[in-house]
């Protein structure tokens, strides 16, 4: 395919999926309600709640073997959520999803746990984790993928390359100073497998500091849609000793991993409309190890990520009538520290969010462009490409 004729084909098409997409929420347009919660005594219930993600998307490529261009209609999320709190210490949470947690929605159809844990709120100061959660290391991981600025999270940036978004272990936190500051430390299972040389503990640890209104759960939000005025500066360090094998062939030279990021989150209602201005950068490394003459190939492609974002948003002021309009922007650097230079790419979107009912009901429309440093020849997904999407997410 001639990717320049491909560009405007791509425009035409994605208005077409924001025109579809429009007319399918007027169908919708319905107030969705909360999610039943049943009440045990006084101390104890449980809520059981649906949150579906619909997406209609068109890319400049088929697959990463076929050039072209596809349009797609996938589930992006489909999750059944029981959470509740036997008494006021002791909590649960346990999360089942259908379908995969990917752009593809082919690659997966089985049913299984996404989250699984227990809680105990000690104290403010005193909180733990136990069971199958998000890891604590990247604030655009610790985003909620249902409450975002953007249409969703970077594709590789904001997941770490073992484990990825969540991981099984234990974790203390915790809010000091009336929530102006906040600390996590986290204890997880990381990378294993055969090919781990030793299988040691990921240990993980952030921190950050709340300026103006506190932000004092363990997941943040994208944006408080004007609720809250927000300056929040966090960081993270992420750990695992004996990872990899520098020499896979004779399995020698063990490497540890290591990442920091360092992100910044600021959000400001005004009279004239809500601005959110986020960004973060961090870098992910395992001794090189990925670049080795003999490397194992089941390392995932950002062992050696390093990169940045930038998200930035303006939510128009409330009026009568319904629904609200946000328009967002996003940039990305993505660099790989490969050897062949494939890979590093820069990524830029501007899209809008309709509010009909907060989260709980919108349609979010996306145009991005990805373009890469050195084109690969073999892989049409690593090639520069434009994509459109629409979509429609809901909540009970």
């Amino acid at each position: 395919m001639n990717m320049k004729t491909g560009k405007s084909k791509n425009f035409r098409v994605g208005l077409g999926l924001l025109q579809a997409g429009t007319l399918l929420l007027a169908g919708l347009s319905a107030p969705a309600l909360a999610g039943p919660t049943i009440n045990f005594n006084n101390e104890s219930y449980l809520t059981v709640s649906y949150s579906l993600q619909v997406w209609a998307q068109n890319r400049g490529y088929t697959s990463a073997t076929d050039a072209g261009s596809v349009t797609e209609f996938f589930l992006r999320r489909n999750r059944l959520t029981f959470n509740g709190q036997v008494n006021d210490y002791v909590g649960f949470y346990a999360q089942l999803e259908a379908g995969n947690d990917g752009k593809a929605g082919d690659v997966d159809k089985s049913v299984y746990y996404r989250d699984a844990y227990v809680t105990l709120d000690y104290s403010d100061p005193a909180r733990f984790i136990v069971g199958r959660f998000k890891n604590t290391f990247s604030r655009e991981n610790l985003e909620a993928c249902l409450e975002p600025l953007t249409l969703d999270r970077a594709e590789w940036l904001g997941y770490t390359p073992y484990a990825g978004s969540r991981d099984t272990g234990a974790a203390v936190w915790g809010n000091l100073a009336n929530g102006m500051f906040q600390y996590r430390l986290m204890m997880a299972n990381g990378r294993q497998g055969d090919n781990v040389v030793k299988k040691g503990p990921r240990l993980t640890a952030r921190a950050h500091v709340s300026l103006l209104d506190p932000e004092t759960e363990y997941g943040y939000l994208g944006t408080y849609l004007g609720t809250k005025r927000v300056l929040t500066i966090g960081v993270a360090q992420d750990f695992q000793k004996d990872v990899a094998y520098g020499n896979f062939a004779a399995k020698t030279l063990p490497k540890d991993y290591k990442a920091s990021t360092l992100d910044i989150f600021y959000e400001q209602p005004t009279a004239s409309g809500t601005y959110t201005l986020s960004g973060a950068v961090m870098r992910y490394r395992t001794g090189d190890a990925i670049n080795a003459a003999s490397a194992d190939p089941n390392l995932p492609e950002n062992s050696e990520l390093g990169g940045s974002y930038v998200k930035a948003g303006y939510l128009l002021p409330a009026k009568v009538g319904i629904g609200r309009l946000q328009f967002f922007g996003r940039h990305e650097n993505r660099d790989y520290h490969l050897t062949s230079g494939y890979g590093d790419s820069s990524w830029n979107s501007l899209g809008a969010n309709y509010y009909i009912d907060g989260q709980k009901l919108k349609l979010t429309a996306e145009f991005a462009k990805v373009a890469f440093d050195k084109q690969n020849p073999t892989d049409p997904s690593r090639r520069d490409y434009k994509q459109a999407t629409v979509g429609l997410q809901f909540q009970f």
